[in-house]
């Protein structure tokens, strides 16, 4: 068995009650999230919690909604969300995103979401991994739908996906009335494909930023100087 947390500089993630387990995508997700100015944000699929707590981290101010479908994603998050210094500001809530947008009271300035992403794989056996990493229960058209639904008229939504499903939902997103700001392309290392796509939207056409992000160095477990600067501020080994 693994273990049952991960230590960041300023809290701990436990994640051994939820399906998924505190990963990379998350991290990159919590770390490039533009969370200026962001009053109010809304983390769809919380799981652990790890993304609303990095976003809290990041922002000093703002309040912060994390939902999760599952019943013990929340309770693994309200967990992590309570042994926080941001217990104040982040509210862990078991519902569907469906559900939670026909009762929100709110408009986001920020929404992010690392989703499920596997469309036509085989599924596996656990019912809460299953739809932690599968679109049954949450389409990514439904994500941009909803999600587009709860946003402030100047806010974004930051997602991440792989490459394939990451350009079908920019199409969508754009059709939808969604525009892609900025887009990274995310390589596990040199000289690899693209494995990852960082997609910001917003509802105002606008000239899409385009850049790349290379996770490690040729040196394997070594990770690059863009890496490093984006994750520093968490990663216990980093300076």
């Amino acid at each position: 068995m693994g273990n049952p947390y991960f230590q960041f500089k300023q809290f701990t993630v436990y994640h051994d009650l939820c399906a998924m387990k505190v990963g990379i995508d998350g991290v990159l997700l919590g770390a490039w999230a533009n969370v200026e100015n962001a009053e109010q944000i809304l983390d769809i699929g919380t799981g652990s919690g790890l993304i609303a707590l990095m976003l809290a981290q990041r922002n000093e101010n703002a309040l912060i909604d994390a939902i999760d479908m599952e019943k013990s994603a929340i309770q693994q998050a309200g967990i992590n969300i309570q042994n926080s210094a941001w217990k104040e500001r982040i509210k862990a809530q078991h519902i569907s995103l469906q559900d939670f947008a026909l009762t929100a009271k709110n408009k986001y300035d920020l929404i992010v979401s690392n989703p499920p992403f596997f469309v036509n794989s085989l599924k596996t056996p656990e019912k809460e991994r299953t739809n932690a990493r599968h679109t049954e229960s949450l389409t990514h058209e439904q994500l941009i739908l909803l999600s587009k639904s709860l946003l402030a008229p100047n806010g974004k939504i930051c997602i991440i996906l792989p490459v394939k499903e990451g350009n079908l939902c920019k199409a969508f997103a754009e059709k939808s009335g969604l525009f892609c700001s900025k887009i990274v392309s995310v390589f596990p290392k040199p000289e690899a494909e693209a494995k990852r796509l960082l997609l910001e939207f917003s509802t105002e056409k606008q000239e899409m930023e385009t850049s790349e992000l290379t996770i490690e160095t040729a040196v394997r477990h070594q990770y690059s100087a863009e890496f490093t600067e984006l994750a520093k501020d968490f990663y216990l080994k980093m300076a």
